[in-house]
Formats: structure tokens, C-alpha cells, sequence
């Protein structure tokens, strides 16, 4: 059997880079849906300004945040998305890692039956919404026991980390309201790998380019995943 990963303790650059590499797992329908972590980003809690529990922020959608290294923080945005974060560091340090995407291994087919947009496997986990999309993530799980919950953990298929050399940082991707914590590397990502997700062009930036060649009005860009949106608080489902 394979051992469960529990490093969730420490601070999330380091819990972020530990990640990459392990088997992420969501039992639906008594079925394992996993895929291997390669792509997250570190949020630094109440310092961070892209964090949702910037400046000590403390409301019933991000609870989960402040519960200490081991749970899982799932959120709603936009009424259409949920994103996946990791828990980790101390209790009330409101610190995490959000799974941006994954090399799906496991359930491919009901990945697919979830994910018809997708046009090849690479699509299926290849973003933060995409990702619980496939593998059937929601409010419903936020607050779960990544330690000892049996409907979704993470399995350690790596007794060390990757090398340095194997992961790439950047900027975390649609958090230019931050200010200066948007361009800090948070980003952390599997080097080569096609399942890692492509940034999306900003508002800010569609402007850029369309001042610089004089053409005609973009479209209108779709949002951002960590943008706030309405939640629902509920224990985790099988």
C-alpha cells in the first residue's frame, strides 16, 4: 500500500515543492480518480496580499485556512469554479498551497465523462478548475482530513523531493491585484511537463498589447480563478 503523504507542517514554499511529484486521490462513486501533482502555488497567509487570509481575514469560507497543516481548502469563484488548496504550517497560520495541475493517472474515463471539453488527456487536470472538475472536488470537500480521510489525500510516491533542477518558479498566475506580491515567484511547476497549465492573458495586459498595436478591442477575457466568488461549508463526501 501506498504510504499517505503528511509533510503538511511546514511553511508553504516548502510544502509547495514537496507536493510536486505526489499522487493526488479523490474516491467518487467508489472509484479512484488521481493524478500526480506538477504544477502548485505557495500562499503566505495574512502577510500575502494575494492570500485570502490577508491581513488576518478570518470568515466562514476560508476557515478551513487557519485549521493547520493537513486540510483541505477548497473555494467557489466566479459561481462556475472550485479550486483545490492544500493546507499546511501550523495551526492559525492561514497558510496554503493551491493544486494548480496534475498528470492524470488513475479514472481517466470518468475524467473524461466529467471533463467533455477537454480535447486530450493533457486538458483533463491542466488547471486549477479544471482539475476538480475531473476529479469531482467542491465545496463538499473543503475542511476534508487530507491525514486520514478516505474520500481525498495524497499519497507519497516520492520519499524525496524533486531536485531543484526539475522545477521551474514564476509568478503566480491572475493575482496582478496583489501589487508587488504578484510578481513574487510563488509558482511552482514540474519543468516539461504538458499537463502544467498555460497563463492566462490579464485585462491589464489585453490593454498593454492593444495600446502598443493600435488594434481593435479585444474580447472580453474570461476571470480568473482566484477571484472571490459565493461558498458553501459542508463536510467531505465520498
Amino acid at each position: 500500500m501506498t504510504p499517505r503523504f503528511r509533510d503538511f507542517d511546514a511553511d508553504p514554499v516548502t510544502t509547495a515543492r514537496r507536493l510536486l511529484g505526489q499522487r493526488l486521490v479523490r474516491v467518487a462513486d467508489g472509484e479512484r480518480l488521481a493524478g500526480t501533482i506538477v504544477e502548485v502555488e505557495a500562499y503566505l497567509g495574512p502577510v500575502d496580499r494575494a492570500a485570502h487570509t490577508f491581513g488576518g481575514r478570518r470568515t466562514a469560507r476560508n476557515e478551513s485556512m487557519w485549521r493547520g497543516g493537513g486540510f483541505a481548502y477548497v473555494y467557489f469563484t466566479y459561481g462556475m469554479h472550485f479550486c483545490l488548496n492544500v493546507v499546511c504550517g501550523p495551526v492559525g497560520a492561514g497558510t496554503a498551497v493551491l493544486v494548480r495541475a496534475l498528470a492524470p493517472t488513475e479514472g481517466l474515463a470518468a475524467m473524461r465523462a466529467r471533463r467533455r471539453a477537454a480535447r486530450g488527456t493533457t486538458e483533463l487536470c491542466s488547471g486549477p478548475a479544471k482539475l476538480t472538475q475531473a476529479l469531482a472536488i467542491d465545496r463538499a470537500c473543503d475542511g476534508a482530513d487530507l491525514r486520514r480521510g478516505g474520500a481525498l489525500f495524497i499519497e507519497a510516491i516520492r520519499a524525496r523531493p524533486l531536485p531543484a533542477s526539475a522545477i521551474a518558479s514564476t509568478p503566480r498566475i491572475g493575482v496582478d491585484y496583489a501589487g508587488a506580491w504578484a510578481r513574487r515567484r510563488l509558482r511552482f511547476h514540474v519543468r516539461g511537463d504538458p499537463n502544467v497549465s498555460r497563463e492566462r492573458v490579464t485585462r491589464r495586459a489585453a490593454d498593454d498589447i492593444r495600446r502598443r498595436t493600435s488594434a481593435a478591442r479585444p474580447r472580453r477575457l474570461p476571470a480568473d480563478d482566484r477571484s472571490a466568488g459565493p461558498s458553501r461549508a459542508e463536510g467531505c463526501g465520498a
